[in-house]
């Protein structure tokens, strides 16, 4: 009986055919491999991007299909060496998987493999075991030996169901969305690692929950404006390494962003290929020399987006606008103030749990760069200044939302604690003074220069706390709620007549 691949979990994604063969491609597109193949020729094409999202959701549709004999992982790009999702994929046939007790206690099963992917617990053992034996899995390294052995596969005899179709639902963990503003968000911090685990928990506590292009939900924060302002040469990886990414990952994805690639069938642009040959000239070189020639320029730019013409590589000719998989790093500008070299990049659309991390290390790689090619070829020596990225949507994917709070459990409160009270509004400090219209609160605003720049006097504070917001209103929020403290206990201490002495 010739069966139909359905998917219970992102179907938008998968294309379905009546074989008993799924293909994974990983990162090579799959409708280059469909458009090879007759219907009866595979069960099911889809791509794997991510090893603690995808595989998690391509376990529960295969025990759903249990028709499905065999199965081809494509392992053939550099991006699949990068993202780890096919090799741990294969690792999980290969080696299986144990059980894993998280940060929040709670259980998972983990795949034995170098890369970190999970699959949810609710799948009992039995039945992953029975899937791992039941299936033939087969690696191949391109397009072509993927396409020669589906058919191949295709001419043997059907084999039987080696189980009954079975569901394991999902545990939803939608979250409790606090109060906050819809558009333009900024957080700030000392290094990449820092900044992400202040993405996550903002996103996670006052994101807007809104359905995927394809299937799904994301929880999502518009606008938002990372600020990295001390990330070391070498890059800064906690220990024990709670990012997504480790020092090999990245070390494997900077050329992607810094070196140019030639085109191959089945895979997609690199972020180094558009900014370097896809319009046809060097975008990076072309913004080392324009610094060079004049150092104050506000029109270093580099883009990344395709907007069809004469000019375009997109395949017909057509614009980003008009195809899927345009680009989500847009926009590169570079700025050089009091002799740093900052970074501005535009992303349109920004994983922040599994992408992010990897895109602002390789941005900063790309900031290095090139502050170290104008320090060769010219007189200038720049100091690095922040990296700063504006992503349009911000998001987290569901399937990333219990493994997004485990880390944010782990971690947050330890990064909030460890903080160092600089505000670039600078110090406030506050005294009782008296004039000849008797005592009142008196309070000097010191920026890091140490030279006072303004001050603010008067007897309600309230109106001091308004007054000081209203002229500094990047003042941070802790500090800000500090002055009001301190400024109540100088009220009370003016109407007690009391010594009033500023806690420091």
């Amino acid at each position: 009986m010739v069966k139909i691949y359905k998917p219970l979990y992102k179907p938008n994604q998968v294309y379905c055919g009546t074989g008993q063969t799924a293909i994974v491609t990983g990162w090579t597109l799959k409708g280059l491999i469909k458009k090879k193949l007759e219907d009866y020729e595979y069960g099911a094409i889809g791509q794997l991007y991510s090893a603690t999202r995808g595989i998690n959701f391509l376990v529960r549709n295969l025990l759903w299909n249990p028709h499905i004999r065999f199965l081809i992982v494509v392992n053939a790009t550099k991006e699949d060496k990068n993202s780890g999702a096919v090799p741990c994929l294969l690792d999980f046939f290969c080696k299986g998987f144990k059980s894993e007790q998280t940060e929040n206690d709670s259980y998972c099963w983990k795949i034995i493999s170098d890369v970190v992917g999970y699959i949810d617990i609710e799948i009992p053992f039995e039945n992953l075991q029975m899937l791992r034996e039941s299936i033939e899995c087969h690696e191949v390294k391109s397009i072509r030996e993927a396409v020669s052995l589906a058919k191949k596969l295709a001419k043997l005899a059907h084999k039987p169901e080696w189980a009954a179709p079975t569901i394991f639902p999902l545990v939803e963990n939608l979250p409790t969305i606090l109060p906050g503003q819809r558009y333009g968000h900024r957080i700030e911090g000392k290094t990449i690692a820092e900044t992400w685990i202040k993405i996550l928990h903002r996103i996670k506590t006052t994101g807007v929950l809104r359905p995927t292009g394809y299937d799904g939900q994301l929880q999502e924060l518009i606008d938002l404006m990372a600020v990295i302002t001390d990330e070391p040469p070498e890059f800064f990886f906690p220990e024990p390494n709670y990012l997504p990414i480790d020092r090999q990952y990245i070390e494997q994805y900077i050329p992607q962003m810094l070196e140019d690639a030639p085109y191959h069938e089945g895979i997609k642009y690199t972020y180094g290929q558009r900014m370097r040959s896809w319009f046809g000239r060097d975008q990076i070189e072309e913004v080392i020399a324009k610094l060079i020639n004049e150092i104050d320029a506000a029109s270093a730019v580099i883009n990344l987006w395709d907007s069809g013409g004469n000019f375009s590589r997109c395949a017909d000719g057509s614009s980003d606008h008009q195809h899927s998989g345009s680009p989500c790093l847009n926009h590169i500008w570079l700025r050089v103030v009091g002799g740093e070299l900052s970074l501005t990049a535009t992303l349109r659309s920004n994983d922040m749990f599994s992408a992010w991390p990897a895109n602002a290390m390789g941005l900063r790689a790309l900031q290095q760069y090139i502050r170290d090619a104008i320090a060769r070829r010219s007189n200038y020596d720049l100091t690095m200044g922040p990296l700063v990225t504006l992503s349009q949507s911000a998001h987290l994917y569901d399937d990333t939302f219990d493994t997004a709070d485990r880390v944010i459990s782990a971690h947050y409160d330890r990064i909030c604690n460890s903080r160092d009270y600089f505000d670039p509004a600078g110090n406030f400090v506050i005294e009782l003074t008296s004039d000849e219209h008797g005592e009142k609160i008196l309070v000097t605003q010191i920026p890091g220069s140490g030279k006072a720049v303004s001050y603010y006097s008067g007897h309600n504070a309230l109106k001091l706390v308004r007054e000081i917001s209203a002229a500094s209103p990047a003042i941070t929020t802790e500090h800000i709620g500090y002055l009001g403290v301190e400024l109540q206990k100088a009220v009370q201490c003016l109407k007690t007549q009391t010594t009033y002495t500023q806690d420091l």
